[in-house]
């Protein structure tokens, strides 16, 4: 039998190479970014706004993500968060492809830190993207080493083998068989080769591109999956912490009081800059903190107006982050056109708040949280308790919902603090008012737009100026913003996709007393309800139709030619120009965001000013759909969010402090209000894209441009009110 076991471990683009692929290594940062910088920003933002954001290099083996049972069951151990996007069933999916397994031979679990760590985070819709083509390999590279040590078993040659659903059979003598579970014992002798096999074509799949139910289904249904607020471990006690009730309150002085005398309290902690209680219930916990005698200093009381004024265009350094031909120039021939949009601060507002539980001994860390950045928190964890990183272990457990909130590492350094000081397990699990006031917030942005239209209606220029409060700095090491110089999570979908000669899109940054950070999307919402609402603006000055405008106005490339076809299938569902039922309108966006394309057309009607959502086709292209259902659920899911953040999300801020704290004060669209969505995937042969964020994008826009065609009157402004 031949030595050569199919492939070693391929190299993988990792966070250090893209630099360098992009034409700067890390030893030439700092003077890249002195000589050269507004062309490696440009080149950057290029890439980020395909990709979503930097890299994950994740190099393993085989066995580390995969496990197969003596029954020939092939656990799968993944990386990346389930938060309801589906992205287990997708992956699993993906692996079984190349393992030639049916995906009801499979079990799907979260990979602990020990095992397996995404460096980056489960975030920007890049985790199919980017593990798409790894994951296959790694399976094709396993299914090999099986193949391989099957024949030795068998003495055979690879070639003389069958395999159905992961049991090897010689084709002589098909009841000569090994399975894959009685191989894999053998799994540790194994060299893994320089090269992954050869790997499917398209033409040939049977399990990617098919709508299989989702593999966390069951354990859903019949309430066996563990979220945050699930776990339970022996032993374990609750927590409950002092929070501020202003955005920058700052605890001064904590005195136990009568918290230790309480009912079932077991410690009190009063640090200098934290104060809690552990006790034998969460209710006792949060009881005995209020007998805790604390002093706070509020900071400053900010108002409304204030934070508003500091997001606004012209506010700081603008970094011009697009630029072709001569705008300003341009901008002064044919017709001007200007207008300008905000959007307010908003809520994650998911289901479950933030839950973790930490076991701090003195060796040894273990904690179980809802996390997106299972890796990030391990570090934040062991950093907040004195211990090294690889004495720390984090277990992902589901996520009751995470829309980048759950990058948040505050509950599982809490419990761990707690833990440390208790010599037990303690559970953090926020209440709705703790996770609504103690975190960070979608910021608010503002977005100026200027164009000059030709006599025969092409945009000769067109001028985007997209100020917002911080999304992905806070999170990223300070280098990143020095290449870069604009946040670009915060610029996401501000940069122009449409052909236009002059094009100029900078980017404003404003750093707020307010935390703000991650949402669904970062900044794609609010830049394409600038840049479509925009769009049909100059459509309308044109004297256009909206549909025919974008037409006229797409790159003569693939992306536009797939921009097109979305555009006009959505258009021949929506049965765009028939007529509708009296007061009713349709108003259509599209957008593209990590190389998906998603065009909407809302249904609206407004009465006594109240604005009415009553239908919404979509048409997604996300490149090659893994599980075309799952992008049907994602799509509709972001639209329904999206239409709640168009017409109720707003958090403001009065003395320094947010004022909604909980859903009462913080409305969600209801199921009522809810509209009917019909979604159409166009699936294509091309690498698949990320769906869980680029159909929020278009959502606002199509809604605004339906209210001026039912009115009459443009709304800029989110949410969408009537003066």
């Amino acid at each position: 039998m031949s030595d050569s076991t199919g492939p070693k471990k391929q190299k993988r683009l990792n966070r250090r190479e893209f630099l360098i692929v992009l034409g700067v290594g890390v030893a030439g940062l700092y003077a890249g970014v002195k000589l050269g910088a507004a062309p490696l920003r440009l080149r950057l933002v290029e890439w980020l706004e395909e990709s979503g954001g930097p890299p994950s290099d994740i190099n393993a083996p085989p066995d580390a993500w995969f496990e197969i049972l003596p029954d020939n069951t092939v656990n799968l151990y993944l990386p990346k968060s389930e938060m309801g996007q589906g992205v287990h069933t997708s992956l699993a999916q993906i692996a079984a492809e190349e393992l030639e397994i049916g995906l009801e031979q499979m079990q799907v679990l979260h990979a602990d830190t020990d095992r397996l760590a995404d460096p980056v985070a489960t975030s920007a819709s890049n985790t199919i993207s980017g593990l798409y083509t790894p994951l296959l390999e790694v399976a094709a590279t396993l299914r090999e080493l099986l193949r391989l040590e099957a024949a030795r078993q068998l003495n055979a040659q690879p070639t003389d083998l069958n395999l159905e659903n992961g049991v090897f059979s010689l084709k002589s003598d098909p009841s000569q068989q090994r399975t894959y579970g009685e191989l894999f014992q053998f799994a540790g002798d194994w060299e893994l080769p320089e090269n992954p096999p050869a790997l499917k074509p398209p033409s040939q799949y049977r399990i990617i591109g098919q709508s299989l139910p989702r593999v966390d289904l069951p354990a859903k249904i019949t309430g066996q999956a563990i979220f945050g607020f699930d776990v339970r471990v022996t032993g374990m006690l609750y927590g409950a912490v002092a929070r501020p009730e202003t955005i920058e309150g700052k605890l001064i002085r904590a005195n136990p009081g009568q918290a230790a005398s309480q009912p079932g309290v077991v410690k009190v902690i009063a640090d200098r800059d934290f104060a809690g209680v552990v006790a034998e219930s969460r209710e006792q916990a949060y009881q005995a903190l209020d007998k805790m005698e604390l002093e706070w200093d509020a900071g400053r009381l900010w108002q409304q107006e204030e934070i508003e004024a500091m997001v606004s265009v012209g506010e700081g350094k603008g970094v011009v982050i697009q630029k072709e031909g001569n705008p300003r120039q341009a901008l002064e021939s044919g017709r001007l056109v200007e207008a300008e949009y905000r959007t307010p601060m908003a809520y994650h507002a998911y289901l479950e708040p933030l839950a973790a539980v930490a076991d701090v001994r003195p060796d040894k860390t273990e904690v179980w949280a809802s996390t997106q950045a299972a890796n990030g928190l391990r570090g934040a964890v062991a950093k907040a308790i004195g211990q090294e990183e690889d004495q720390v272990t984090i277990h992902p457990v589901y996520l009751g919902g995470g829309f980048g909130r759950k990058i948040d590492e505050r509950a599982a350094v809490e419990a761990a603090r707690l833990s440390q000081a208790a010599g037990k397990p303690v559970q953090v699990a926020m209440n709705r008012p703790e996770d609504f006031r103690s975190g960070f917030v979608r910021p608010p942005t503002h977005n100026m737009l200027r164009a000059s239209l030709s006599e025969n209606g092409d945009i000769l220029a067109l001028d985007h100026q997209a100020a917002s409060g911080e999304v992905a700095f806070p999170f990223l090491p300070g280098i990143m913003g020095t290449i870069l110089g604009a946040d670009f999570g915060a610029y996401r979908g501000a940069t122009l996709i449409y052909a236009i000669p002059n094009i100029q899109t900078t980017a404003w940054l404003a750093r707020l007393p307010v935390p703000t950070g991650w949402w669904r999307g970062l900044g794609l919402m609010a830049n394409t309800f600038a840049i479509e609402s925009f769009m049909d603006e100059l459509a309308a000055a044109a004297e256009m139709d909206p549909l025919e405008f974008r037409l006229r106005h797409l790159p003569d490339d693939v992306k536009g030619q797939r921009m097109g076809t979305a555009l006009q299938t959505a258009a021949e569902q929506a049965r765009w120009g028939a007529a509708l039922p009296d007061g009713h309108a349709l108003g259509l966006a599209m957008g593209y965001d990590v190389g998906t394309i998603t065009v909407e057309i809302a249904e609206v009607s407004v009465e006594n000013g109240q604005i009415r959502v009553h239908k919404v086709t979509a048409v997604a292209d996300p490149g090659l759909a893994i599980n075309p259902d799952g992008v049907k659920a994602q799509t509709e899911g972001c639209i329904t969010m999206g239409i709640s953040a168009t017409l109720l999300e707003e958090v403001l801020v009065k003395d320094g402090a947010l004022q909604a704290s909980n859903f009462n004060q913080y409305p969600l669209l209801r199921n009522s209000a809810a509209p009917d969505i019909e979604v159409l995937v166009l699936s294509s042969s091309a690498t698949p894209s990320g769906m869980g964020e680029p159909p929020i994008g278009p959502i606002p826009a199509a809604v605004a441009n339906a209210v001026f065609a039912a009115t009459g009157q443009r709304l800029r402004r989110l949410p969408l009110k009537f003066a």
